[in-house]
């Protein structure tokens, strides 16, 4: 006796409606998972870019890694500003959700050492300056004076070699001058 097995048509569409279905599923779920990766390597690719196109940043010192579409950024720039355009330009880009900037900035000088450091140049310059414009043998008035880390650059006109020997003297011998450039020029 042969046993027949009936299936109505709307369960037989269920079970094939339900194997598409979960198939389907499978195959979303694997193509998302490749397309993540695939969308963080894209961005990557993007970030990258975008960094060596820009004229103001060193791309070779800044490294970019993404997951799930956040950029991270490590590495080293110049400035502050530099690290905050770093920031900014992958933060425009299409698909990244967010960016951890933990770039560094080269030789960075906490604020109150910039602050005692451009106070001690105005002082030097200042006192070099004032010693030049009281000494009866150089024409102070017309010796510009500058320091820069420590470093005095003395520039203008003065009448004799001797003149530019005894104003870079002068210079050299003010306390806390490191060294002395002497950029003076002989009108006579």
């Amino acid at each position: 006796m042969q046993r027949h097995s009936h299936f109505s048509k709307s369960a037989l569409v269920s079970i094939i409606a339900g194997t598409v279905l979960t198939l389907s599923a499978t195959t979303y779920a694997a193509d998302d998972a490749k397309n993540g990766a695939m969308s963080d390597a894209w961005l990557d690719g993007k970030a990258e870019t975008i960094l060596l196109l820009n004229e103001n940043l060193n791309n070779f010192t800044i490294n970019t890694d993404v997951s799930d579409g956040v950029v991270q950024l490590t590495g080293e720039v110049e400035s502050n500003v530099d690290r905050r355009l770093a920031e900014e330009l992958i933060a425009s880009v299409d698909g990244v959700k967010s960016v951890q900037n933990k770039l560094t900035i080269a030789n960075e000088e906490p604020i109150g050492e910039k602050i005692n450091r451009k106070y001690v140049d105005t002082k030097i310059a200042t006192v070099v300056k004032t010693r030049l414009l009281m000494d009866r043998e150089v024409a102070g008035t017309d010796i510009d004076v500058a320091s820069k880390n420590g470093t005095i650059i003395l520039r203008g006109f003065v009448e004799s070699d001797a003149e530019k020997d005894l104003a870079e003297a002068i210079a050299r011998n003010t306390n806390d001058v490191e060294k002395v450039q002497n950029k003076l020029k002989v009108s006579g």
